[in-house]
């Protein structure tokens, strides 16, 4: 079967399946043989600008209809049995809706299957749905079934301390906004307390002064679409912010920087990896120190 996937984490869930997309997003790069593939998408921000110039420019595409461009005729060329869309977030990726009016004007033969995964539950459903899609049902049950493994592994090696630091993820950071989605969920696993969002929230804006009554003791920088080197080089957009070093956070030296490219907003089967690495974020002692490309302490980063 052929497969488009217009969004990294379905075409990490396709990879994983033992299927080859024919066509994938400009931002498809992991493993790296979706480089390879061909691109039938792409973006209309310079996603290597700073925080506020990214904002910018997505409001300013969204108003003139849209933050990516389909490449139709080469999605008429491949011609593919299945196009695998989103509906979390019109900044993340091409939307469901613009998709199946694409698939409709150009009359070609395609299903079109719609993720929209708001917890690390609806990951698994996720994959088990496009294993379905894909013919690939039994590799679908035993990949979910290795990953719950792994959560379980997580839950019982966090659930063993008694305690549960306050933590805040942040994953922009001008403006800055707080992580949701399947973020509180996974801080809970790994043996945290997240206050500023509920399980399964959409990710939105919030003001400095609501971080700062907060005052998280573990704060986890991981802005969307950034990965370790671009977050440092856009710190300045919180640590220049009043009051930052009366941050608990700050203060312990339980800042961290994590690539929210790969590991934060990507909802595919590395989630579970980012929540060993938050575990260990939370709880050093009980796990096993992240690589240093996915995860850094701030104090490193500005040694």
């Amino acid at each position: 079967m052929d497969v488009v996937s217009l969004l990294p984490s379905a075409t990490e869930i396709v990879y994983a399946l033992g299927v080859e997309p024919v066509g994938v997003s400009h931002e498809c790069d992991y493993p790296p043989a979706a480089r390879e593939a061909p691109v039938v998408e792409r973006s209309r921000v310079d996603a290597d600008a700073d925080s506020a110039t990214i904002n910018e420019q997505v409001t300013q595409a969204t108003e003139e209809g849209g933050v990516y461009e389909l490449d139709r005729e080469l999605l008429a060329t491949l011609s593919p049995d299945l196009v695998v869309s989103q509906g979390i977030c019109d900044v993340c990726a091409v939307d469901e809706v613009r998709v199946r009016e694409v698939v409709d004007d150009l009359a070609i033969d395609s299903a079109v299957l719609t993720t929209d995964p708001h917890s690390l539950a609806d990951v698994m459903a996720d994959i088990e749905r496009i294993g379905d899609a894909l013919g690939r049902t039994e590799r679908a049950v035993e990949l979910v079934a290795e990953l719950d493994g792994r959560v379980e592994a997580v839950e019982r090696q966090a659930g063993a301390t008694e305690t549960r630091p306050r933590t805040a993820v942040l994953d922009w950071l001008d403006p800055v906004m707080v992580a949701g989605h399947w973020i509180p969920g996974l801080v809970d696993l790994a043996g945290g307390r997240y206050g500023l969002a509920e399980r399964g929230a959409r990710s939105r804006p919030r003001e400095w002064e609501t971080i700062r009554e907060y005052d998280p003791e573990v704060l986890v920088l991981a802005p969307c679409g950034f990965d370790i080197e671009q977050t440092r080089a856009n710190l300045g957009d919180v640590t220049d912010r009043e009051g930052w070093d009366q941050l608990t956070a700050v203060q312990r030296g339980e800042v961290y920087v994590v690539d929210g490219n790969h590991y934060v907003n990507r909802p595919g089967p590395r989630l579970v990896e980012t929540l060993e690495f938050l575990g260990w974020i939370l709880h050093p002692e009980r796990f096993e120190t992240p690589p240093s490309n996915a995860v850094v302490p701030l104090g490193t980063l500005r040694a």
